[in-house]
């Protein structure tokens, strides 16, 4: 059944307006409109080479614009250092220490409560200093699907589920806007199928920015599709709209065809 007609329309909760960058003289990225909305799959995609990295860096800050504006939560965010963009809801999932090895599932998870409960500086106490924080690690990992290996050393874990326990330890930090690089890369389809429903559900509640490369899995969950081009968008739009264009498939064939 289509949506009714008097839905209003999905919150834009990051935008970014005229954003370049250059290097040394050369523009990685230039005059690049981006709006991410809540509750919505948003993918950036294009061949190797296009900027989709750099574009990354530099909404979370990790590069600091050559020029535009970049704006979370209505607040302007251009000249705001990486760890506090963090601590204002727009969160990229290596940002964390992503997953230690030989700790379980949740006490991966755990660790990665420790900051928005106030215990990340009590680095030194034992694990058990945090046993008041199972509750929440508990509901993050069967919202997951991870129960069942609750109590698996991460390194046991197939490497589908190693992302996935990657995606719960960035969503203890309860973002409004996650960026997730390549969240399928080196799945096998059964895990990638796995992933793919997880971040649909993920994006129920918050906004999803994912740089991927399977475009089966962009065509099955995302909302909106930006593509680029040696730093630049070519198209914009629903996964049906951008992969008709033929811009898009010059790029594609020019590059992987």
């Amino acid at each position: 059944m289509a949506p009714a007609m008097t839905q209003t329309e999905p919150r834009v909760v990051l935008s970014a307006r005229g954003l370049g960058k250059d290097f040394a003289g050369f523009t990685a990225v230039n005059d690049v409109d981006l709006d991410v909305e809540h509750a919505r799959i948003h993918a950036l995609i294009g061949p190797n080479g296009a900027g989709k990295t750099t574009v990354f860096n530099l909404l979370t800050k990790f590069l600091q614009p050559t020029r535009g504006k970049i704006t979370l939560l209505g607040q302007d965010i251009t000249q705001t250092k990486p760890d506090k963009v963090a601590r204002m809801g727009l969160v990229r999932s290596f940002q964390i220490s992503a997953v230690f090895p030989h700790l379980t599932v949740r006490e991966n998870v755990k660790v990665a409560l420790q900051r928005p409960a106030g215990l990340a500086v009590q680095f030194w106490k034992p694990l058990s200093s945090l046993d008041r924080l199972n509750g929440r690690a508990d509901q993050l990992i069967d919202d997951l699907g991870l129960t069942p290996y609750r109590d698996h050393r991460a390194a046991d874990l197939s490497y589908g589920r190693k992302r996935v326990l990657e995606i719960a330890t960035t969503l203890a930090l309860d973002p409004e806007v996650l960026l997730l690089d390549e969240p399928m890369a080196g799945m096998g389809q059964e895990d990638v199928r796995m992933v793919a429903e997880i971040i649909r559900d993920v994006a129920q509640t918050r906004a999803v920015l994912m740089v991927e490369h399977n475009l089966n899995v962009v065509a099955d969950i995302c909302h909106h599709v930006t593509v680029l081009q040696r730093g630049e968008i070519i198209a914009t739009g629903d996964y049906a709209t951008v992969s008709a264009d033929p811009r898009v498939r010059t790029a594609y064939m020019g590059t992987e065809g």
